[in-house]
């Protein structure tokens, strides 16, 4: 996205990529456009404007690969009352201008098609809007749209280091053949992701002091055989009272998710536990008819956000807003830490500014 921003304000762009596009954290998403009702709990008003201001106009301007998505929540009177669901969903509804997609309601899922695949118990739910896209696409179709503006797209090549020179960068990129190629720029933008603080300690030479700390929380996903037929996703109340999203996925199949686990280890190594497996299973159970068992899943992913530390102790409450830090001693260094999907475009316009 900034590479594509960059690119079309007429600046000379390289983007170097040391996987294919979209080969982590960016495609293993919940693929959802969405202002992020969740984080209204944890007065995170800001994000949630931003976000659904972004919803709006990602699914004005990009219909091929961004769709409207409506979502059925069911009532636990356990998790929530029926007055803060109300309050949460008059604010989502409210806190950003909404031009096409439908507002919130009520409505009673006995006898209704919405509550069919539910336990009978839940008898109330409240549908409302968001949108969803196809992550791993979206990636190339921003890097494709960079290209034609202009932008060098090089992917397979790693930056090994980056220096400081007479008012410029002199970066070194090393291809995984070995191959090495020289580039100088006026100015770099480290949008690392989760090896953004790595970027900077090894390649970029910043004092470790002044690097910012980043929480690393993995977020996995699992597929299993479709559990209903209509096209609705599912907003459930966890047990833990976070959000398990489950959504229509390719046709065949539905898409459960997230968790939120703190990481160690390299990034690029994220992988699926077998108790991550069975607490998306068990909590998506606690809702469905049909119980979902870890025999059903037939494909996972995880990847790994990389949150702006703020010593929050469940990792749920961590903001997924980003922050920009320009680094001006010397040629410009442009950080950036944090960031979600439906906040990309946002947050490109914000670092080319």
């Amino acid at each position: 996205g900034i590479a594509r921003d960059l690119a079309g304000r007429g600046l000379s762009v390289v983007l170097c990529e040391k996987d294919d596009l979209a080969a982590h954290t960016s495609s293993a998403s919940t693929k959802m456009v969405h202002g992020g009702i969740r984080y209204l709990e944890y007065y995170d008003f800001g994000l949630v404007r931003k976000a659904l201001a972004e919803r709006e106009v990602l699914l004005r301007s990009a219909p091929h690969i961004m769709w409207p998505l409506r979502l059925v929540v069911p009532h636990d009177p356990s998790m929530r009352p029926v007055w803060m669901m109300r309050i949460g969903l008059f604010l989502y509804d409210h806190l950003a201008r909404r031009e096409f997609l439908p507002g919130s309601r009520t409505i009673r899922l006995r006898g209704h098609a919405l509550g069919a695949p539910l336990n009978p118990r839940y008898s109330r739910a409240f549908l409302y809007s968001d949108g969803w896209t196809d992550d791993a696409r979206l990636v190339v179709l921003n890097a494709l749209d960079a290209a034609e503006r202009g932008a060098q797209v090089l992917t397979g090549w790693r930056c090994v280091d980056a220096q400081r020179d007479r008012g410029q960068w002199q970066v070194t990129l090393q291809e995984a053949t070995g191959a090495v190629r020289l580039v100088r720029a006026r100015a770099l933008v480290n949008a690392a992701g989760p090896w953004a603080a790595q970027f900077l300690k090894e390649h970029a030479h910043a004092q470790a002091s002044k690097i910012k700390p980043l929480r690393l929380v993995k977020g996995s996903h699992i597929v299993v055989p479709r559990l209903f037929d209509h096209d609705h996703a599912y907003a459930l109340q966890g047990a833990d009272k976070r959000v398990i999203f489950i959504i229509p996925y390719e046709g065949d199949y539905t898409l459960i998710g997230t968790t939120d686990v703190e990481h160690k280890g390299p990034p690029g190594a994220a992988k699926i536990a077998d108790d991550e497996i069975r607490y998306l299973c068990e909590q998506a159970s606690r809702y469905m008819v049909k119980p979902v068992t870890p025999a059903d899943v037939v494909w996972s992913y995880s990847g790994v956000r990389p949150l702006i530390e703020d010593d929050a102790e469940d990792p749920s409450a961590v903001t997924r807003d980003y922050l920009l830090e320009l680094g001006t001693d010397g040629a410009p260094l442009l950080t950036v830490w944090g960031g979600k999907i439906t906040t990309f475009r946002k947050l490109a316009e914000d670092a080319a500014d």
